[in-house]
């Protein structure tokens, strides 16, 4: 059989299916061109919204920044250290005589002054010695008289020639003794009526009590280790610390000129002020372990706030700068070449300024040259910023652009622009007729859309929220001009403004369409 008469006909195209399926090829290559040209080419409002350049031209998108202002203070340079209370003097009351403890008249913890009486003991075996002293004293005391009167006799009857020479010199003698016995008498009594006066334990300073050793019927004495009581000065104390020693210099010269320098001290957190003092004196040497200088401050401490022992942190205030330009120490950067800081211009766009800096504190920093006082810096978002970048500042309206006015222009084949809605919004509350929105240039894109929702009037408008209050608040606090501004906005809205009502509407749409952008 033949194979050839076996393969059935070839159907032929027809001229019109040809033609049918060109067209349809041509229709798909124009779809995928069409929708790349829509990927390519965003809206109006997606050109000229926040971070874009206006009608018809794409740009970078503008970066919102916190700002702070550059001005004017007096910084005080301080010094950092860890101290320790030390009581001017610590005193260990002891009894000077041994003997039974009569009274004890003070209270654990008591303030006492210098000279209160905190304790007796038992004075009769002390009366006893005083009196035996006396009476040896008078005694002998009265043989001087005696010896005294026999000298002068013998004086006179030497001068009749009545008597030898040699008895009226015995007699001289003996009068030096008996004065010699007299003056050994008085010290013995005196020492007698000083161990009396010991009886009496008195504080020797003043300060506080510790805790009592004794009771009452205790026998004690000058060999005691723990004595009668412990008492602490702390009005007014000291505390003692470290600094390093390149700071002792300028601490030396601050304190030949006089300058009285202000100490605080501080709790553990560092939250709380204990007290506040001056500087007192430094070491007379430096400890070669850690290279740092012991010194010395005073406080009052009225409040006793310090107890002694404690551990406290000191502030030493060593001087201050006055007039000094300061800005926050989150707008200072370091670069390659050295430390700059970006500066916003009145175009919204940024500048990078080198600076010096010089003395920080833990907030502000000063700038010795580089910056005037009256210019704004960028504190928060740096990091995504380029010299001659645009910004968008945290007071500024949504839809500003760099030049900080509103773009109220369509792009091509775009809808009507967020002011646009504004506007129209704002003419519905206030009961005006909706202006009949400019036509929209032809061309793809949701054109239509954007203009219907522009000619849409909301029937209410709610007001923000508690938290999108305090949110717009604190994107503007550090500029002060643009948190006025927002407070009065906010005003307005609570007030019923119509205006205002509109714009917030007008923001509450744009954030919901950036998604979709």
């Amino acid at each position: 059989m033949d194979p050839k008469a076996e393969t059935p006909p070839r159907k032929r195209i027809s001229r019109r299916a040809s033609i049918i399926g060109s067209v349809i090829a041509l229709i798909a290559l124009a779809a995928i061109g069409w929708l790349a040209w829509h990927l390519t080419h965003p809206s109006a409002d997606a050109a000229g919204g926040p971070g874009g350049f206006g009608a018809g031209r794409r740009g970078p998108p503008s970066t919102t920044v916190g700002v702070a202002t550059a001005e004017r203070a007096n910084i005080p340079i301080v010094l950092d250290a860890l101290g320790t209370v030390t009581p001017q003097a610590t005193v260990r009351v002891r009894p000077q005589v041994s003997g039974v403890m009569e009274k004890v008249l003070f209270k654990e913890g008591q303030m006492v002054k210098a000279g209160e009486l905190l304790a007796t003991i038992d004075p009769r075996q002390f009366e006893m010695a005083l009196m035996q002293a006396s009476g040896q004293r008078q005694r002998d005391e009265a043989q001087l008289d005696s010896a005294r009167v026999t000298l002068q006799r013998f004086k006179t009857l030497l001068e009749q020639d009545s008597i030898a020479r040699q008895e009226v010199d015995t007699q001289a003698a003996l009068v030096k003794q008996l004065e010699g016995t007299v003056v050994v008498d008085k010290a013995s009594e005196g020492t007698e009526r000083l161990n009396l006066g010991y009886t009496r334990v008195v504080a020797p300073v003043s300060g506080r009590v510790g805790l009592r050793t004794v009771d009452v019927g205790n026998v004690v004495s000058n060999g005691d280790a723990n004595g009668i009581a412990l008492i602490t000065q702390i009005t007014p104390i000291d505390v003692v610390f470290a600094i390093p020693q390149d700071q002792v210099g300028e601490l030396q010269q601050n304190a030949a000129k006089g300058q009285v320098m202000q100490v605080t001290a501080l709790d553990r957190t560092r939250a709380v002020t204990l007290d506040t003092g001056t500087f007192a004196s430094l070491d007379n040497q430096v400890d070669i372990t850690t290279g740092t200088v012991k010194a010395k401050a005073r406080f009052n401490n009225s409040q006793l706030n310090l107890y002694p022992s404690q551990f406290v942190n000191v502030r030493l205030q060593v001087r201050t700068i006055e007039n000094a330009v300061v800005v926050p120490v989150t707008a200072v950067r370091l670069g390659s070449t050295g430390d700059y800081v970006y500066v916003v211009n009145q175009d919204r766009t940024v500048s990078l300024r080198p600076v010096k800096r010089g003395q920080a504190t833990v907030e502000k920093i000063v700038i010795s040259s580089g910056l005037e006082a009256g210019e704004r810096v960028i504190t928060e978002g740096a990091d995504r910023l380029k010299d001659g970048a645009s910004v968008v500042l945290p007071g500024d309206a949504p839809g500003a652009g760099a030049g900080g006015r509103r773009r109220g222009a369509s792009a091509p084949g775009g809808g009507a622009s967020a002011a646009g809605r504004h506007r129209a919004a704002s003419d519905a509350v206030a009961g005006a007729p909706l202006a009949t929105p400019a036509p929209a240039a032809s061309g793809p894109g949701p054109a239509p859309a954007a203009a219907m929702q522009a000619n849409a009037a909301p029937p209410s408008i709610a007001g923000p929220t508690a938290e999108q209050r305090q949110r717009m608040l604190a994107q503007a606090k550090d500029d002060p001009a643009a948190l006025e501004r927002r407070k009065r906005f906010l005003e307005q809205i609570d007030k019923g403004d119509p205006a205002a009502l509109a714009r917030w509407q007008g923001m509450k749409d744009q954030r919901r369409e950036r998604p979709a952008q």
